[in-house]
């Protein structure tokens, strides 16, 4: 039978914790689970190592974020000969059987690195991702956010990413691609991962059959301005590090024109010094991102084609100022 081993990162989680960590525990293929714990400070960490003897637990003494909380768990899964990795949100809650349809999946398509399961949102209503999409604009989007006919995506079918709250990764694509990206802190690192799977041949699949159960923004919400300053900082990096240079240009135009008006809105909102790091921290980024892009490029085994191919030409559905200005502009 595989091995598998969860990471869970934490940071002062000790709401939801438990609930997380119970439904893992419950799995029909038991994992060998790992908490990540970022500096918590209202005992989450504590509750792991009185509550649960038995969960590895991987302690640091600040908040290294989303990819700092996953990264230690993911190196242990290597370290101990695992063949799946699986990220978990400590705000999520797993079928019974979630890992084991994850697995089963892989363990039949080898090309296949990473399987994406159906995310609902906490009390089951509506649907949170089911798998993730990039655009030609540059921005990437769950499939399905806020939808309530849950079973409308229930064909499993390839997709650009997955999302990092409750997915399943190949080790052996880890140890090829490598981990996440550190410095997105939180916030898309997940589509970086993807992106550069893909960008190295291996597929991402949406397996419908495995269901968790996902707070959405549990976390972000704790910190004010903190999706304002991430998605400004990060989405110009995942886009120049990882987009094939015969469209990067066509494609960071519309980025432009989407992160003004984000920029827009986050004034309005009283996020303006979060939105002006946010550049500010994304231009002092450039050179190290064009590092990584070089090697990324140099490296990978698809054409500029294929991955065109995979991107949806459209707006994100959810986008609704940048379609309300191209429904303008063709009116004109």
């Amino acid at each position: 039978m595989s091995k598998a081993v969860v990471v869970v990162p934490n940071w002062n989680g000790a709401d939801h914790l438990a609930a997380c960590l119970d439904s893992l525990l419950n799995q029909t293929l038991k994992p060998h689970i790992i908490v990540v714990d970022n500096g918590s400070t209202d005992g989450s960490a504590e509750l792991v190592e009185t509550k649960y003897p038995d969960i590895e637990l991987i302690r640091h003494d600040r908040n290294k974020g989303y990819a700092g909380g996953v990264n230690p768990g993911l190196r242990r899964a290597i370290e101990l000969g695992a063949d799946y990795a699986a990220p978990f949100n400590n705000d999520a809650v797993a079928d019974k059987d979630w890992l084991k349809h994850l697995t089963a999946y892989l363990d039949e398509h080898t090309k296949a690195g990473i399987a994406a399961c159906k995310l609902l949102n906490a009390d089951g209503t509506e649907l949170d991702s089911t798998g993730d999409y990039y655009t030609v604009w540059g921005l990437p989007y769950p499939r399905g956010r806020g939808e309530n006919d849950l079973n409308k995506y229930d064909s499993q079918t390839e997709v650009f990413g997955a999302s990092g709250g409750a997915s399943l990764y190949r080790v052996k694509m880890l140890e090829e691609i490598g981990l996440f990206d550190e410095t997105f802190f939180a916030y898309y690192e997940d589509v970086d991962l993807s992106f550069r799977a893909q960008l190295a041949g291996w597929k991402v699949t949406f397996v419908p059959s495995a269901v968790a159960y996902h707070q959405i923004g549990a976390t972000s919400k704790k910190v004010r301005g903190f999706s304002t300053y991430q998605t400004l900082k990060n989405l110009p990096m995942l886009l120049d590090k990882n987009m094939p240079q015969q469209y990067r240009w066509r494609v960071t135009w519309r980025l432009l024109l989407a992160e003004t008006l984000f920029f827009g809105r986050a004034v309005l909102r009283g996020h303006t010094w979060s939105a002006i790091k946010g550049l500010v921290m994304s231009a002092w980024l450039a050179s190290s991102t064009m590092h990584k892009r070089r090697h990324i490029q140099r490296t990978r085994k698809v054409s500029d084609e294929y991955i065109w191919s995979m991107l949806v030409h459209d707006l994100p559905p959810s986008a609704r100022a940048l379609h309300r200005l191209r429904n303008i502009w063709r009116k004109l």
